[in-house]
């Protein structure tokens, strides 16, 4: 009887993972948090930290200052298990752009280069100027591929920054390497647009950073807070899920505390909304 019940049970289905699943600690990637950090963490302490909160992906902001500890960066994030999921790219710095490639090849790493796309000018139509933000990225999305990186184009405001000229300037560059990573505190202006347009951005988009949204909230001082403190942001929890969005999520430690205790708020946040949106005690 128990060699009966065992093959009836292995021979169930096995159960489809929540869509929810996005917004639990293994797919969270942490972002913003070595310039954004009060307490000046260096590469060890940095990893230590995330690793003490769970978060086993880092997108790896950095500054001039940061720059001589990328080799020791990579190798405190390896020994703690974390996963360098991407590494911001000044594409149009020639020399900081060789320096992180040649790190990342010392640390023998593959990951996305996350590029905010150049100004294109006025004049001419959205699909004229995205051809020439096209032509501008195409010798860094290029060498990334040859590297075997993906170049994630990163909405960091202005034209370039909509998500509908990100998926003209995606279109024209026509390379398999070329992502899209969103960021929801560089989107308050789109927020009434998203529903339309950010299942369009889903087949291409390999990082979705989220923060707590107030409408307009960027423009009275409220363009970053904890997740669950926004008024919008039970409704964006719904709306990820709608997509057809299951990548990674990024939580931001931007801003001047602890990075931390900022990251644990979000945590916080995150174990709050999921569960109001699907109706369960939070």
């Amino acid at each position: 009887m128990l060699a009966l019940l065992t093959a009836l049970v292995a021979c169930q289905p096995a159960p489809k993972p929540s869509p929810y699943e996005i917004y639990e600690k293994p797919t969270l990637v942490a972002w913003c948090i070595a310039p954004f950090d009060a307490t000046r963490r260096g590469p060890a302490e940095r990893a230590a930290m995330l690793k003490a909160l769970g978060i086993r992906k880092l997108a790896y902001d950095w500054r001039d200052e940061h720059i001589p500890t990328f080799d020791a960066e990579m190798q405190a994030l390896q020994r703690n298990g974390i996963q360098l999921t991407a590494f911001w790219f000044q594409g149009a710095n020639p020399g900081n752009g060789q320096k992180i490639l040649d790190a990342l090849e010392r640390n023998k790493v593959l990951t996305q280069l996350w590029v905010s796309m150049p100004d294109p000018g006025r004049d001419g139509t959205d699909s004229e100027k995205a051809k020439r933000v096209a032509e501008r990225l195409r010798p860094v999305a290029l060498e990334a591929g040859k590297r075997g990186h993906k170049l994630g184009l990163y909405n960091h405001g202005g034209w370039a920054g909509e998500p509908e000229n990100m998926l003209l300037a995606r279109e024209a560059l026509d390379l398999p390497n070329v992502v899209s990573a969103y960021n929801l505190h560089h989107a308050h202006g789109a927020l009434d647009r998203l529903p339309k347009v950010l299942p369009k951005m889903v087949p291409h988009l390999l990082c979705l950073n989220i923060t707590g949204m107030d409408p307009k909230g960027d423009t009275f001082g409220r363009k970053i807070i904890p997740l669950a403190q926004g008024s919008e942001d039970e409704d964006l929890v719904e709306l990820l899920v709608d997509s057809g969005y299951r990548g990674p999520i990024g939580i931001l430690g931007h801003t001047q505390f602890d990075a931390a205790d900022t990251l644990a708020d979000n945590l916080d946040g995150l174990n709050y909304l999921p569960r109001r949106a699907r109706g369960s005690d939070a």
